[in-house]
């Protein structure tokens, strides 16, 4: 295996945020079974130790593009920016208002007289805002707008987040009802 490939290329898929889940499983498992360790178990060392680095770059390329926010951030990573905690982007303040208004809203859930409805619609407005994000991610990717792709990836992370914090506190909520 060629490890200086970049994910897509280990698949053979075009370095695009648009990626053929289906096309991408099927490479997956075609180099899954090619690079298994266990297919390899009766030949050397150094042939071994090829095959458990093989596949455990298969994995961790596969996970990364099948999440789309995971591959919007290796896409960047492609292009040498990084979107994590040393990002050189500082997001808008009536974005980071608006999260800190949308926590304080998942955080008095609980109190309000319908919860699940209240969740709800937490959920259905960072979906949708989410959505907006994956679509403005795209756009500027395509257009080699890095500056914006940046941004709509580091807001893509809050609203990941988010997401994950309303589905966790619906969880604990059906738990007490």
């Amino acid at each position: 295996m060629d490890f200086s490939k970049n994910y897509f290329e280990l698949f053979h898929l075009e370095v695009d945020f648009e990626v053929d889940r289906a096309e991408l499983d099927d490479a997956f498992r075609s180099l899954q079974r090619e690079y298994h360790p266990d297919r390899h178990a009766h030949k050397g060392d150094v042939a071994q130790r090829e095959a458990v680095q093989a596949s455990s770059l298969l994995k961790t390329a596969y996970e990364s593009l099948k999440d789309p926010l995971q591959r919007a951030q290796y896409l960047l990573t492609l292009k040498g920016i990084e979107t994590g905690e040393d990002s050189r982007r500082q997001l808008p303040m009536d974005f980071l208002i608006e999260q800190m208004e949308l926590r304080e809203s998942l955080a008095d859930a609980p109190d309000a007289a319908d919860p699940f409805s209240v969740l709800s619609a937490l959920e259905k407005q960072a979906s949708s805002s989410q959505a907006e994000c994956f679509m403005l991610f795209k756009s500027a990717f395509t257009s080699s707008d890095f500056d914006v792709a940046e941004v709509a990836v580091r807001k893509l992370q809050f609203f990941k987040k988010l997401l994950s914090e309303i589905e966790a506190m619906e969880d604990r909520l059906d738990e007490e009802y």
